[in-house]
């Protein structure tokens, strides 16, 4: 499995809310393949060199503010231990106290950035609808876990399953004097197929994240036992009718996306539906104002917004929007976001599409909040 640095709500209202001068971000395309490891050290002393000419530009730097987030930088480079196991992506957040290194399954796109504050907009992109997949096809033969990720086809991940697995399915034909007793008939009775699949499912949730979708691939008589001892959380509720040896990994991916797209447009058709009848008791909206003023008042259950919105600006202690578009502002979103995360509320990063109203984000609320003028 790629190490994925998934950061919890805490986390990220913690990078969110530290202020200091200067404050590096750092986003970049890795790879998890040990031969390109160091093509992206590389790529990242490069992406270090842009951010300290960036840093020694700026005239509000304490004294020995440049020198302490050089050396916190470099140890990222010199530390082999960390560059042993790499995803897809890498975001580094650098300031003189402060170094940390997210190891990410999906591309956010690259960027440098210096600010007084840490930019969160690749990493809050992991917050978004899933774009990952994993794929378990089982029968009596085969038992094999591939993942689909947003830029590559099915990738099998081993299963570490006992040597005499199958056998666990298979009629003993040697008149009572097997090693196990084994249930008879061609694909064994209900005791044999439920130890069969609790043995594949313990293998599949090491593996599998639990956020990730599963989508299962199994025979008649195996898919029943298998949701049975299922404990993944994720484990969509339609499987792959067709048998599973009969699939190729083109059938595998094509099936895979379109359980995603599904996925996807169910959960948003149900949330534009509820999001509909809430906003005609005044309790959720797609204006920026507005969503920027309940969220200071703690009034914001659930926020959605535009994983690409490049949208800039501050707020105030009353929910203002200041410094509109201005060079040095940072991220809209990533001020607002803080604010619902601190508040108890939900955040996720969606395709615009899934927006309404072409606006960059939309807000469900937990009351009514009074309409900014």
């Amino acid at each position: 499995m790629l190490p994925a640095d998934i950061p919890d709500d805490a986390q990220l209202i913690d990078l969110m809310d530290h202020r200091a001068v200067p404050s590096v971000t750092i986003a970049l395309e890795s790879s998890p393949l040990p031969r390109d490891h160091e093509r992206v050290r590389i790529a990242l002393r490069d992406a270090i060199d842009d951010a300290l000419r960036r840093v020694g530009q700026r005239d509000d730097l304490p004294h020995g503010a440049a020198h302490a987030v050089e050396a916190r930088l470099a140890s990222l480079l010199s530390d082999d231990d960390f560059w042993a196991h790499q995803s897809r992506s890498l975001v580094v957040f650098a300031s003189p106290g402060r170094l940390h290194a997210f190891r990410l399954a999906d591309r956010v796109g690259e960027k440098v950035a210096v600010s007084d504050r840490f930019d969160m907009s690749r990493l809050l992109r992991t917050i978004a609808y899933p774009r990952r997949i994993f794929v378990l096809q089982l029968s009596e033969r085969l038992a094999r876990l591939t993942e689909i990720g947003p830029d590559h086809g099915p990738i099998e991940h081993a299963l570490e399953l006992p040597d005499d697995h199958e056998l666990m399915l298979h009629h003993a034909d040697n008149d009572g004097d097997a090693d196990r007793d084994r249930a008879r008939g061609a694909t064994g009775d209900r005791l044999e197929r439920t130890r069969f699949c609790r043995t594949v499912q313990d293998e599949v949730v090491h593996i599998v994240p639990d956020h990730v979708p599963l989508l299962l691939a199994a025979t008649t008589e195996l898919a029943p036992a298998y949701r049975a001892v299922n404990t993944h959380a994720e484990l969509l509720e339609d499987g792959i009718e067709a048998h599973p040896e009969s699939l190729d990994d083109r059938d595998i991916e094509r099936l895979a996306r379109e359980a995603l797209d599904r996925l996807r447009e169910d959960e948003t058709a149900a949330w534009k539906e509820d999001f509909g009848n809430l906003r005609a008791q005044n309790l959720a909206t797609t204006r920026l104002s507005e969503v920027a003023a309940a969220a200071a008042s703690a009034a914001v259950d659930e926020l959605r917004f535009d994983l690409e919105s490049d949208v800039t600006g501050r707020l105030d202690e009353f929910g203002n929007i200041v410094d509109r578009d201005a060079p040095d502002a940072p991220p809209l979103v990533d001020e607002i976001a803080a604010r619902v995360l601190r508040t108890g509320g939900r955040v996720r990063a969606v395709r615009n599409a899934d927006l309404l109203d072409g606006s960059p984000l939309a807000a469900t609320l937990r009351f009514a909040v009074p309409a900014q003028r």
